[in-house]
């Protein structure tokens, strides 16, 4: 019998299964995959998350590959441009994009090296319950041949279509239907600005620099858009990206590597992220809208936290409460923030203000970015006093009569 068997073995899951390993677990993988293997991805591993790689000994890893370092971010929303660097987090101050067939590798390589047991192309079909207690899984490998194993606690790293917490019934805290169409591929000889989002009113664009001298270029619409995208992928992709300044234009200028890639399955869902004898680490716990590309940095701080709380707290009732709460506590609000600006609304009164008084402010933008890559609480930057101290009394005031404007607009429309 294992100490843990992990569902899944990319970013959740083999960084889950290499800190149990290295605190003496005995811990068994399973993915279906053979790696290195490549999948749909933000490939963005925010400034949070390159800490976590940082303190695992495993960032050298991936900046050895060629994985360069994004520390400029040019951020567009509508008619704003807004410069600056990301602030520095744990001695950590870069974004990194790497492939997933780089990335992946090395979290599976790393696993393996802590001492757990990695089995590629295995494909688990049930969990095994004994009365309401996840014991175990059952499974076959790719030939064909069934396998069944036990273990003191089953953990879901299966994505977003978890099939643990499927069987577990794991209850759904919050969901939003998926409202978004989300492209990318990746262009040689662009010239980039660092990291670049732009957005508008029905698309948002980002820019990142990827291994091989590539830069990965995502687009983002409504899905009602997807019809259009379908019949002429490449010509969409590139009308919308020429909304975005003259990034349109330095793409077209460069050469696409590879095709484009998309896919209309972006859910946005909360599970509970435990019960008896199983628990729930990145998306099949907590998914949401890849337009702010929080995922792997989610993944990453949840492996963290869900192996201190099984090794420190022996999986008692309060250590799993303890993570699910630390964990709903650090991304609700980026939950709730991007699943609205995935509805490709106008911007409100209150960020048409906020990009205004920031702009041609470095420390204060700095600061902002600091949010958007979840190294600063959204709640805390959001907070009344903090607005108040960055747009003055005036920007408060024009917030103030914008809403009731649109108080006014509502009622009147009804």
């Amino acid at each position: 019998m294992f100490d843990a068997i992990v569902v899944g073995a990319r970013c959740a899951g083999s960084s889950t299964a290499m800190l149990l390993a290295r605190k003496g677990a005995s811990v068994l993988v399973l993915d279906q995959a053979s790696f290195p293997s490549d999948t749909l991805s933000t490939h963005q591993v925010q400034v949070p998350g390159v800490a976590c790689l940082a303190r695992w000994g495993l960032l050298d890893e991936v900046t050895a590959a060629g994985t360069p370092a994004t520390r400029r971010v040019r951020f567009a929303p509508g008619s704003f441009v807004l410069v600056g660097k990301y602030p520095t987090f744990e001695g950590v101050d870069a974004l990194y994009s790497p492939r997933r067939t780089i990335l992946d590798a090395i979290l599976v390589d790393s696993a393996r090296e802590a001492g757990a047991e990695v089995r590629q192309d295995a494909i688990v079909d049930a969990v095994i319950f004994d009365g309401d207690r996840a014991v175990g899984v059952r499974g076959r490998t790719k030939g064909g041949r069934p396998f069944e194993e036990r273990a003191r606690l089953v953990i879901g790293a299966d994505g977003k279509h978890s099939l643990v917490a499927r069987d577990a019934r794991a209850p759904v805290i919050k969901e939003k239907p998926a409202s978004t169409a989300a492209f990318y591929s990746y262009w040689a000889d662009v010239e980039l600005f660092g990291g670049e989002m732009h957005s508008g009113e029905g698309w948002a664009v980002g820019a990142w620099p990827t291994n091989d001298g590539l830069t990965m270029v995502f687009v983002s619409v409504p899905a009602s858009g997807l019809d259009r995208l379908r019949a002429d992928t490449e010509g969409e992709f590139l009308a919308v990206l020429d909304a975005a300044g003259d990034l349109g234009g330095r793409v077209r200028a460069g050469r696409r590597a590879e095709r484009i890639r998309g896919t209309v399955d972006v859910p946005n869902v909360v599970r509970r992220a435990y019960g008896p004898g199983w628990a729930l680490v990145g998306d099949a716990g907590l998914v949401m809208d890849p337009i702010t590309g929080q995922g792997i940095g989610n993944a990453f701080r949840d492996a963290e936290a869900l192996s201190a709380a099984v090794t420190e707290g022996l999986a008692t009732e309060a250590a799993m409460a303890g993570y699910q709460r630390a964990r709903d506590d650090r991304v609700l609000p980026m939950w709730e923030f991007t699943t609205d600006l995935a509805q490709f609304r106008p911007l409100p009164i209150e960020a048409q203000v906020l990009f205004g008084s920031l702009q041609g402010r470095r420390q204060e933008t700095d600061r902002f970015l600091g949010v958007l890559t979840g190294a600063e609480p959204l709640t805390e930057y959001m907070s009344g006093s903090n607005l108040r101290r960055i747009v003055g009394l005036k920007g408060l005031a024009r917030i103030v009569a914008g809403k009731v404007r649109g108080g006014r607009a509502t009622r009147a429309a009804a």
